[in-house]
């Protein structure tokens, strides 16, 4: 939510109120797998105007008692407490190790994970530094958010010219790899991320799978677990079948 204009962010943000309102009364706990906001930051009295019908719904949902879980994203990276002090949601930094029944689950944002990468792994290091968010704070929100707003629009204008959002083979999937080398290590049954804006299901062996859950720019995909088996589905409905 957030881009690329009011407009189109307010339509979006509507769907996704409404896609909450329908799985609510069977959802048993809802993870936002980072990205959520185009960017957030908590000044120390301030946080980003907009996303009214979103923060009623998920505070409804919790007052219904359906735990929701946050991870942050490249885009929201700075979510500090806001949620889990006003809101009652956890907010997750790093993936989490998760088991429903008997099935576990690595699930997390994604950025700056795997192999290559290495600008953006610099970048997000100064990012989340002490430092950088001192300084920042000091900006006017007026100017600390336009700032990053462009910031923010330039990156995605170079992902798409350089293609970042298709698919070009397990290789060159960076998740993908990550999760093969932690699967050589500890077993899980689903690896469960984001980032990539492209929805992807790869088997890593014949017990373990990589999941990519796209983006909600266009697509709109999710992940659902019945509590035996975990799928992407579309917000119409239909699930995918492995790439």
């Amino acid at each position: 939510m957030g881009t690329p204009d009011d407009q189109s962010s307010r339509k979006r943000e509507e769907k996704i109120v409404k896609w909450l309102g329908e799985i609510e009364a069977d959802a048993a706990a809802v993870f936002f797998v980072g990205d959520i906001f185009d960017f957030w930051f908590e000044y120390e009295k301030v946080i980003p105007k907009g996303f009214f019908r979103f923060f009623a719904k998920i505070t409804m949902m919790r007052t219904k008692g359906i735990p929701l879980f946050f991870f942050t994203g490249n885009h929201d990276l700075w979510m500090k407490d806001y949620f889990s002090e006003e809101l009652g949601i956890p907010v997750f930094h790093h993936p989490q190790e998760i088991q429903i029944n008997q099935k576990r689950f690595l699930v997390g944002h994604g950025d700056g994970l795997g192999p290559g990468d290495n600008k953006y792994k610099l970048l997000k290091k100064f990012f989340t530094s002490s430092a950088c968010k001192w300084m920042f704070k000091w900006l006017h929100p007026d100017i600390g958010i336009a700032i990053a707003q462009a910031w923010s629009k330039d990156s995605r204008l170079t992902n798409e010219l350089k293609k970042e959002d298709e698919f070009k083979g397990q290789e060159h999937e960076w998740l993908f790899q990550y999760s093969k080398e932690i699967e050589s290590k500890i077993h899980f049954d689903y690896y469960v991320f984001g980032h990539r804006h492209l929805p992807l299901n790869l088997p890593i062996n014949s017990s373990s799978v990589y999941f990519n859950l796209g983006e909600w720019v266009n697509q709109c995909y999710y992940g659902e677990f019945d509590g035996v088996s975990f799928q992407l589905k579309q917000y119409n409905g239909y699930a995918i079948k492995a790439n």
